[in-house]
């Protein structure tokens, strides 16, 4: 992204962003709200190394700070509040709720610093406490959203809208087209005839994951209509990509962690459909508008709730969910009770609702349609 040098009088504003994918896509609102009213200021967002690509090109801020994370220890954490001290900010939001991520502001003499505490300690770390409705709960069951925004309307920087905000670059085209080229693939073939994207993974844990032999069966449905399909993983989610690649009678192309978070976003915005767990791609898909259907078990969707015009929800009401749980301790019924059927039909309705609503913004020159 453009670094652009902060005037002597301009405010100074440090946003600690938050730590996983989607929340750091859910922020996006709030962070075009803060740049609308403070067109002004030298804006910089703080995130993990690996995250840093899912907002560069994004003009609601100047820099993107990579930050450790916690088991980095504190040498780092002072290293880091040290450069923050160099650069003497006016004010700090802190969107995390970690303890770490309020002493970094603290240590680097950020003065007005803002966020909510649910910890004794955070709360003597900030300068501002923000209030949380009742209605949120002690899970803060609200969309990601709506919590930035809250935020951000503290500061005097309402959101207008909730909309998704992520930008593509030239750079990470670049990088989609190289990781495209050594799977015989280039980027114009995916733009003339989008691919069926299947994303079976989710760092959060087993219990969030659709069964493996269901998506190898649906992917292999959407084989046999002629389409290319593409099974997407994360770092470490190889051996589950090659799991489903084997069940498969039919071909399919894998990239197992092959493409960092900015050639995703590219490969993304090209989708025909993204079929996945409740996990961070489906909010990159959802930013560029792509139909998408998404498995719910462990999660509720009180937490992402907003952004849903073009993804379908599937999900089936046990008594135990949502659990919040990393493995599910039973039967992994939540999601064993969602078919294959429900998911290829879910897929038909997700495609003719995108046909329904031109409105919603995609990428220039991009097909779609339903399945034939």
């Amino acid at each position: 992204m453009t670094v652009r040098t902060p005037e002597r009088s301009a405010e100074r504003i440090l946003v600690r962003c938050p730590n996983w994918l989607g929340d750091v896509v859910m922020s996006t609102p709030g962070l075009r709200a803060l740049r609308r009213a403070k067109p002004e200021a030298w804006i910089v967002g703080q995130l993990p190394p690996a995250l840093v690509p899912v907002l560069e090109g994004n003009e609601s801020l100047d820099e993107l700070w990579p930050v450790s994370s916690r088991s980095a220890g504190w040498t780092a954490l002072r290293h880091e509040a040290r450069r923050v001290a160099e650069f003497a900010f006016d004010r700090g939001i802190v969107i995390p709720e970690s303890i770490s991520s309020a002493l970094r502001m603290r240590w680097g003499r950020v003065p007005r610093t803002i966020g909510y505490a649910r910890d004794p300690l955070r709360r003597r770390l900030l300068s501002e406490v923000v209030p949380t409705p009742r209605e949120w709960g002690p899970k803060r069951l609200v969309s990601r959203e709506r919590f930035v925004a809250g935020l951000m309307d503290a500061v005097g920087a309402p959101a207008e809208d909730l909309r998704l905000d992520l930008v593509v670059t030239k750079d990470e085209e670049t990088r989609l087209d190289l990781v495209l080229e050594g799977q015989g693939l280039g980027r114009c073939e995916l733009e003339n005839d989008p691919p069926i994207v299947l994303a079976p993974g989710a760092s959060f844990g087993d219990s969030k994951r659709w069964p493996l032999e269901y998506y190898a069966e649906l992917a292999d449905r959407f084989a046999n209509r002629d389409r290319l399909v593409i099974l997407l993983g994360g770092p470490g989610e190889g051996a589950i990509l090659a799991a489903i690649a084997t069940r498969m009678k039919s071909r399919s192309v894998l990239l197992d962690g092959s493409l960092d978070l900015g050639a995703l976003k590219a490969l993304l915005r090209l989708a025909r459909i993204l079929i996945a767990n409740d996990a961070g791609a489906r909010h990159v898909a959802a930013a560029f508008g792509v139909p998408s259907v998404i498995f719910f078990g462990p999660t509720s969707l009180e937490k992402t709730a907003n952004n849903l015009d073009r993804i379908e929800i599937l999900e089936r009401s046990h008594d135990c969910r949502p659990c919040y749980l990393r493995a599910c301790p039973i039967d992994h019924r939540c999601l064993r009770t969602i078919s294959v059927d429900d998911a290829e039909a879910a897929a038909f309705r997700a495609l003719r609702l995108a046909e329904q609503a031109p409105a919603l913004a995609r990428r220039p020159g991009r097909t779609g349609g339903v399945f034939r």
